[in-house]
């Protein structure tokens, strides 16, 4: 009975010990945390409503910007401004007028020997057949031509026969008078520039390669502005790198507006253009430079055909003038017929004829083509280039 006693005693210790541990496990658990308490919200300043007077601004010192420090580093740099490229000044023309007569001594130092040649002959005081093979002989390697030269001969032996007596003031006379019928006095060597029915007047150059077809060109636009013309310049030498700058260079001096298109490009696209900014600008004259080419190659002749095509698509062609060379004699003639063939030459401008050049050319391409020379190029300088004019180049030719 005892044990059942202590049984339920020590039982009840026991449940009163595990209570006291639940207790305790639960008084330690924290609580949770109280719910936050809702923030203070400021109410943003009222803004002033009308009427409401606004605060009287204060006067503060205000520095200049010299005053203001500026961060180091060294002084600012100094950035440069391009270069103004100025064009070139525009250069006034030796007026045409005259200008062979001028040029006439540069002209006789290289042209005497033909005239002094034949009065040294024609002063002999008897003139057999053997002077006279030499008269032709003369002439013929002046580059005349053999059928010029025949009648020229022919002629004068009639004449110094009816003559009798010579003086040398007599056959430089007589010579001269013959040379001048040989030469042209009768034939209209103006450029054609100012149709009557139309502006502007078109002149396209043609030539062979290395005549100084740009470079007339060039001179070309300061006879005619030297004239009171005004000038569109076709650059339709595509083909060679330099030639439209070089034209245009040209054009610059004289106050003449350059139309250029794309290295290689198509020249009759070129000179198509300008013909018709040449119209839209109201200019008196377009001047069209085409490509040198080689005489002999088809394809090159048969394009120059096609720039002629497709220009006269504005307005009919007024001059097609040939550039040769005076120094390549009786070859050039070769060349001429060619370029004939293809275009319609209206006139011949002979270069260089202030050098080796025989001036008997002048008469042979005449007689070959049939169209007369009109210009001649007596050497580098810009006024250097000057309309054909017979006596003063046969005054030349015989010298004083």
């Amino acid at each position: 009975m005892d044990i059942v006693i202590l049984a339920v005693v020590i039982a009840v210790v026991a449940i009163a010990a595990l209570g006291g541990l639940v207790v305790g496990s639960r008084r330690k658990k924290p609580l949770p945390p109280p719910p936050p308490a809702a923030p203070d919200i400021t109410a943003p300043p009222a803004e002033p409503h009308v009427g409401d007077e606004a605060e009287t601004p204060r006067d503060e010192p205000r520095r200049t910007i010299e005053e203001v420090d500026l961060p180091g580093g060294g002084a600012p740099t100094a950035v440069e401004e391009p270069p103004v490229v100025e064009a070139p000044p525009i250069e006034i023309p030796e007026p045409t007028e005259g200008r062979l007569i001028r040029l006439r001594a540069r002209l006789s130092r290289s042209q005497t020997a033909l005239g002094k040649g034949l009065l040294t002959l024609l002063s002999r005081e008897h003139l057999d057949d053997d002077t006279w093979e030499e008269i032709e002989d003369t002439l013929l390697t002046a580059d005349v031509g053999v059928q010029p030269t025949q009648e020229l001969v022919e002629r004068l032996r009639e004449r110094v026969k009816v003559l009798g007596t010579r003086t040398p003031e007599e056959l430089r006379g007589l010579l001269r008078e013959e040379l001048l019928k040989l030469v042209g006095t009768e034939v209209d060597r103006t450029v054609k520039t100012e149709p009557e029915d139309r502006k502007p007047g078109i002149v396209m150059v043609v030539g062979v390669n290395g005549t100084g077809k740009t470079t007339t060109t060039g001179k070309l636009a300061r006879v005619l502005v030297a004239d009171g013309r005004t000038v569109v310049l076709g650059a339709a030498d595509t083909f060679r790198a330099a030639a439209a700058d070089q034209l245009q260079t040209w054009g610059e001096r004289v106050g003449a507006h350059t139309v250029r298109g794309p290295e290689a490009g198509d020249p009759a696209s070129v000179a198509f253009d300008a013909v018709k900014e040449g119209k839209e600008m109201g200019v008196d004259v377009v001047l069209i430079d085409t490509a040198g080419r080689l005489h002999t190659k088809t394809g090159l002749m048969d394009e120059l055909g096609k720039v002629k095509r497709v220009v006269e698509k504005h307005a009919p062609l007024d001059e097609v003038l040939l550039v040769l060379d005076a120094t390549t004699g009786q070859n050039g003639l070769v060349q001429a017929r060619v370029f004939a063939e293809v275009v319609d030459i209206t006139g011949i401008v002979l270069t260089k004829l202030d050098g080796t050049a025989k001036g008997g050319i002048v008469v042979a391409v005449q007689r070959e083509l049939g169209v007369p020379v009109k210009l001649i190029g007596l050497g580098e300088g810009a006024d250097d280039l000057a309309p054909f004019e017979p006596e003063a180049f046969v005054d030349a030719l015989i010298g004083d």
